[in-house]
């Protein structure tokens, strides 16, 4: 399954992000309808500050999730198409015990409703073939909608990288790839 990754190093904290989710999540879904709507929509993402860095906080629909577990109507819980933790606004009571106990703050109560609200990774967009908005908004593309295991591949040949060009001195590592199979074959 898909999911929202963060390269912390990309983000320039320019909440474009934010904007994008709060247009997605407004009634009209463009920037001017958007600003003129009552009550105004609410991003379900909010860039942070993180020393030098700024970071996106969003749901991550953790796997343990305990807002599913605190939830007492069952108003939260996991989507079986897209694994995203999502709020049922009809049997939401706007207790907040899933706001209390997320350990990334990524919950906040609705500015009018008595409703929780969060990522929900934008599951029109997606249906449509889309990425969610606050991916396509991002110009560094420090945000990426994809597959865990990708991301896994990914962050292994970046640590390979950077581990072979400490071991070179810190000049820039040859242009092609290197594959194992080349030492076999006397390269």
């Amino acid at each position: 399954m898909k999911e929202i990754f963060v390269d912390i190093q990309r983000c320039m904290g320019c909440r474009a992000c934010e904007i994008a989710c709060a247009i997605e999540h407004s009634e009209s879904k463009v920037l001017a309808g958007a600003l003129l709507e009552s009550p105004a929509p609410q991003a379900r993402v909010q860039v942070e500050s993180a020393g030098v860095f700024a970071y996106p906080v969003r749901c991550l629909s953790c796997g343990d999730a305990p807002c599913i577990a605190v939830c007492p109507n069952g108003a939260m819980h996991r989507d079986a198409d897209s694994g995203a933790v999502v709020v049922d606004e009809q049997r939401c009571i706007g207790c907040m015990m899933c706001a209390s106990i997320c350990l990334f703050g990524a919950i906040s109560a609705h500015r009018v409703k008595r409703l929780a609200v969060k990522c929900d990774r934008c599951p029109t967009m997606v249906a449509n073939g889309q990425d969610p908005a606050c991916v396509e908004a991002c110009p560094t593309k420090a945000l990426r909608f994809i597959d865990e295991t990708v991301s896994a591949q990914e962050t292994r040949r970046n640590a390979a990288q950077r581990v072979a060009l400490a071991m070179s001195g810190g000049s820039k590592p040859p242009a092609t790839e290197y594959s194992p199979m080349d030492a076999l074959r006397g390269m």
